[in-house]
């Protein structure tokens, strides 16, 4: 077989810093790989897009959110079932395998498991925008953190961003999504904060002290804390269309982890449903990375992110098409083209308006859902709050949630912008600490100049619908107390 490599090696934005060269075995096939990629980034570098079977049918199915949510990429690996390995990391010799839907776990392997208790004043679940911002700020008034995540590249969203971010000088006007990441990266690493990456929190015992159980790498960690606050972000929404599960539709999320992260290139003509500021963003990032961006379709009647994201993708010639949505994806094993269709006011598809595109690639840009299951499974009441993505757990404006020491920041509290996740994971890192009796004086500053900036933030009107949802969550949690 002809080898491919379809790493990015050239980007107007992004140097890819790859480490030690190693090889590994997938299906047999020896595969080149990089310390530091995940397994499914090296596959797909190596133009693999069929990572498992459907139960039923057999029908292929590949990589989608990039961020271990999903079950589109579990693989055997070294005798181990359901691997996530879109956030496994390769390493020399591994043997990575297709599996059946009835994985039996190894018979005559010793499993070394290391065991490390971990006590913190506050931990901290997730080392995205809002995660970093809490550690930092809560490290920086004296308390002890633990920071959580199931990643081994901490910075959530911020490290596959490539734009320059709007507002003030706070909120990092015109600093690169990357840039960002890097300097709160440094700004935590100054701290004593624990770092845990490569770990997935999967129990919370709430009780005078929280107990969180994590595994990762080979390691169990339990870990005792006084306060939790969770900054577990956000999954991506599917649509329902024939053909949906082929290989090569995507995530948007997912796609800007391949392509930004690991320097994989995704595909080569790619199709963008939904016209927000993420499939806007990442129409450019796309192009940025030699992908040619056929349409952008979106069924609303009008373009739902900021006009300048929109102007640069139209100025290098991509149409973005209002009242449009895709009916169908084409292929037998991957993806080979996708129909578009007009749809009328009432979102019924118009007949005799499909237009077939050859596209190898379909990105899902239609929203994400907050991941609230561990604040969930603790206890934390929630409710449904359509105009914050979902489910939510409730939450006054301090962020804190119907559990006394349990806390939530970011996208987990409901769908909106990295700006305002590290709003509030600097509000909720202070508050926690100021909470335990850490530089109160100094903390309630910061709470107050932090709620300043989100306020003023939230005064576009593209977060009109943001602040709605927030009135609803603070008013049902004035109820619960």
């Amino acid at each position: 077989m002809m080898d491919v490599d379809l790493r990015i090696y050239e980007h107007p934005i992004l140097r890819f810093i790859r480490g030690r060269a190693v090889s590994f075995t997938f299906n047999n096939r020896q595969i080149r790989g990089y310390e530091g990629e995940s397994i499914a980034a090296a596959l797909l570098a190596a133009g693999i897009k069929v990572f498992r079977r459907s139960m039923k049918l057999g029908r292929a199915r590949g990589f989608y959110c990039g961020i271990g949510k999903c079950s589109s990429c579990l693989m055997r690996v070294d005798g181990i079932p359901n691997v996530r390995t879109c956030i496994e990391p390769v390493r020399g010799g591994m043997i990575v395998e297709t599996q059946t839907w009835e994985p039996d776990l190894p018979t005559t392997m010793e499993f070394d498991v290391k065991r490390e208790k971990v006590d913190v004043d506050i931990a901290v679940v997730g080392g995205g925008p809002a995660g970093l911002e809490a550690a930092i700020t809560a490290s920086k008034l004296g308390a002890t953190v633990a920071v959580i995540d199931e990643n081994y590249k901490a910075g959530g969203q911020l490290i596959k961003q490539t734009h320059k971010f709007f507002g003030s000088v706070e909120a990092y006007a015109g600093v690169r999504g990357i840039n960002i990441a890097n300097k709160l990266l440094s700004e935590l690493r100054k701290t004593k904060a624990h770092w845990i990456l490569g770990s997935s929190v999967f129990a919370h015992y709430s009780g005078s002290s929280e107990s969180l159980l994590a595994y990762g790498g080979g390691r169990y960690y339990r870990i005792r804390a006084k306060k939790v606050v969770y900054s577990t972000g956000a999954m991506e929404n599917m649509l329902l269309f024939p053909n949906n599960d082929l290989p090569g539709v995507y995530g948007a999320g997912g796609v800007q982890t391949i392509m930004n992260v690991y320097g994989v290139k995704p595909g080569n003509e790619a199709l963008i449903v939904g016209a927000g500021n993420v499939g806007l963003i990442l129409g450019y990032q796309l192009l940025q990375a030699g992908v040619r961006v056929r349409a952008v379709v979106e069924i609303m009647p009008k373009i739902g992110g900021y006009k300048v994201h929109a102007n640069k993708l139209m100025r290098q010639g991509v149409p973005i098409l209002t009242s449009h949505t895709i009916k169908e994806v084409q292929g037998k094993e991957w993806v080979e083209s996708a129909t578009i269709v007009e749809v009328d006011k009432n979102f019924n598809m118009i007949e005799g308006s499909e237009e077939r595109l050859n596209v190898d690639l379909v990105c899902i840009a239609v929203g994400l859902s907050p991941s609230i299951e561990l604040p969930a499974q603790a206890g934390a009441k929630t409710s449904y709050i359509p105009e914050l993505g979902g489910y939510v757990p409730l939450h006054n404006k301090f962020l804190k949630t119907s559990l006394e020491n349990v806390y939530v920041a970011g996208d987990a509290s409901g769908i909106e912008e990295a700006t305002t996740a590290m709003f509030e994971g600097r509000i909720a890192g202070a508050e926690t600490s100021a909470s335990l009796g850490y530089n109160v004086q100094r903390a309630e500053t910061i709470v107050e100049n932090t709620m300043r900036q989100l306020e003023m933030f939230r005064k576009s009107p593209f977060s009109s619908r943001v602040v709605k949802g927030k009135m609803k969550v603070f008013s049902m949690m004035g109820d619960l107390t």
